[in-house]
């Protein structure tokens, strides 16, 4: 690697901080999933046995609702948890923290808020 290249990566100390940065949204992540999972669950055993009829097709449909919303939560909340495994790889591989389009260190302020970030304020602001 040369040294300009050398001079545009976080260093072992900054990675092994971001690490468990990374690590603690990932547990965190995780646990939401569980609940959502569990809540999704959940609302295919709450039956509507005991609903006055007219309240029937009303509570069915709201539950498919309810299903729909847990579903999507899930969908996000696993998508979010691929890119904090995908960041831990980058760490692994000393390439956290990198803009893959402009090729520049990411914030350190950015990567805090957002520590599975791979565009630099500057690349995301061209996108839009």
């Amino acid at each position: 690697m040369s040294n300009t290249a050398e001079k545009e990566r976080y260093g072992d100390a900054d990675l092994a901080y971001f690490r468990t940065i990374v690590q603690e949204k990932m547990d965190e992540a995780i646990k939401q999933h569980e609940l959502i999972k569990s809540a999704y669950m959940n609302d295919a055993s709450n039956g509507t046995e005991d609903t006055a009829p007219q309240f029937k097709a009303f509570d069915e449909g709201s539950q498919v609702m309810n299903k729909e919303t847990s579903s999507q939560l899930a969908i996000r909340q696993e998508k979010f948890i691929r890119d904090l495994k995908n960041a831990m790889i980058r760490i692994e591989n000393k390439t956290y923290g990198i803009c893959r389009v402009t090729g520049k260190k990411i914030k350190k302020a950015r990567l805090e808020l957002v520590p599975h970030a791979t565009l630099s304020i500057e690349a995301k602001n061209m996108q839009s």
